[in-house]
């Protein structure tokens, strides 16, 4: 379906309260340094889509889904608005200056939205690009501060009402207040408070605790000689995003042909993805631009979760950010391989063999354990960014959302039918996400339009890789 296809109509805009008032020992959260690296303008976008063959009693009645559309709005907010008494800060908004979150009970946005179309228009061709406008418009740079204003919602809700009765809920939370794993938590913990109905006895293990700071503190950069963050530049080349979906069957395949060069450890899913993605897109970028295939060095960033890797354990429900970002760097020696192969390729063994290794030698030396160095883990992020300042060097990012519980988000109608990343507008990109039986994965992949047009008919990453196929 072609993204002008959809018509989206805004039918209302409304705020969201907490349902009962933040404590005042509350009502200001301190950036954990973590959260200081993620820049204020980031709201990373993420859909629900469930289809209309089951209603809020279970009962499948598609009429009584029809007439009560509004019904189900209210549902939602009714159970967001308990839920962001736990989840206080998104109901916040920053201080001047973007160093800290006043948690005034300001509240959320809430969009309710019909769409005319139905969901299985969506699914026959889900085009990334088009689902951008099933998310709320938030997070645009407008000039204050860094580019956000302080007024602004740190998370924004669309309702969006299908003609066919469906439903897909798309959210922005502030990447800067937000990571994957709370961002999880929290779907999880208002699917549960809608689906129960509130009662607190069922979601005290959901509910998270935004102390990030308290572990990893936060610089001052008034009075540090630490460079304080500044916005990414914004750069002037047309970014595409395509979705490549690999079933169960072949990412077993490419596990099997890759374990041999990774053994004694069995490669896990999003490992071998990555080095192949990486590989393939290296090579499109080598065909774009005419330049010889490993002249050009490349790095490969990956987001590390320390909740699991400090010693001890954090909880899980460690609210705001605890994700450290590593890279790996593809040097031209390794790239050309030992043969000096002029076949225009590169060998996947040798990448992920790379790849593994990076990752096991910044593991062991990243910061793990309480007090927390937040210099040595500023120092090691600026390095990564002065590392993407080298335009001589070819930078893809990922991001793995993979091991989520979004599938498992029943607001009262059902499980999921397909959840989903729309384009986020990031170039070099790739966002993991679990395909519906778990075993799968989908991978959102943005480029240059140069780059996907070789990457898209690359004959290796379609051996592996379905591009946009309909969602079943």
């Amino acid at each position: 379906m072609a993204p002008d296809l959809i018509k989206v109509e805004i039918i209302e805009r409304q705020t969201v309260k907490p349902s009962s008032p933040t404590p005042h020992p509350l009502k200001t959260i301190q950036l954990s340094v973590f959260d200081q690296m993620i820049p204020c303008h980031v709201y990373p976008p993420t859909l629900l889509f469930y289809a209309a063959n089951n209603n809020v009693n279970g009962s499948g009645d598609m009429a009584a889904m029809r007439m009560k559309k509004r019904d189900y709005c209210q549902h939602l907010m009714q159970s967001l608005a308990k839920t962001l008494t736990h989840f206080y800060p998104l109901a916040g908004r920053w201080s001047k200056g973007h160093d800290m979150i006043q948690c005034t009970d300001d509240g959320a946005e809430f969009v309710t939205a019909r769409v005319k179309c139905s969901l299985s228009q969506i699914f026959e061709h889900p085009d990334p690009e088009m689902l951008t406008g099933l998310v709320p418009a938030i997070g645009q740079p407008d000039g204050d501060g860094d580019g956000v204003s302080t007024r602004l919602p740190l998370l924004a809700v669309q309702a969006n009402l299908f003609d066919c009765g469906g439903i897909a809920i798309g959210l922005k939370m502030s990447h800067r207040i937000v990571d994957g794993t709370t961002a999880s938590t929290f779907i999880s913990c208002w699917a549960k408070t809608a689906l129960d109905g509130g009662d607190s006895h069922q979601v005290p293990f959901m509910v998270p605790k935004f102390d990030a700071a308290s572990y990893f503190p936060p610089l001052d950069f008034l009075n540090s000689s630490q460079p304080s963050p500044s916005p990414p530049e914004m750069v002037d080349i047309k970014y595409i995003t395509k979705r490549f979906v690999f079933d169960a069957p072949k990412i077993a395949t490419l596990q099997s042909n890759l374990a041999s060069a990774l053994a004694p450890h069995a490669p896990t899913r999003v490992l071998v993805l990555s080095a192949l993605i990486w590989k393939c897109a290296m090579e499109a970028l080598s065909k774009s631009s005419n330049i010889p295939l490993g002249s050009r060095p490349s790095s490969f960033k990956l987001a590390m979760d320390l909740r699991r890797r400090f010693e001890p354990p954090m909880s899980q429900t460690l609210g705001g950010n605890a994700v450290a970002n590593i890279f790996v760097i593809a040097t031209p020696s390794l790239l050309k391989g030992q043969e000096e192969s002029d076949d225009g390729t590169i060998d996947l063994k040798d990448l992920v063999v790379k790849l593994r290794k990076g990752l096991e030698q910044q593991n062991a030396t990243y910061p793990t354990k309480l007090p927390f160095d937040s210099n040595e883990a500023w120092k090691r992020d600026q390095e990564y960014e002065k590392l993407r300042g080298n335009v001589d060097m070819y930078h893809l990012c990922s991001g793995s959302w993979c091991r989520f519980s979004f599938y498992e988000a029943d607001f009262g109608w059902g499980k999921p039918t397909w959840v989903s990343i729309p384009s986020t507008g990031i170039k070099d990109l790739v966002i993991f996400i679990d395909k519906r039986d778990g075993k799968g994965i989908e991978a959102l992949v943005s480029v240059s339009e140069e780059i996907m047009e070789h990457l898209e008919s690359n004959p290796e990453l379609l051996k592996y890789a379905s591009v946009n196929p309909r969602v079943m």
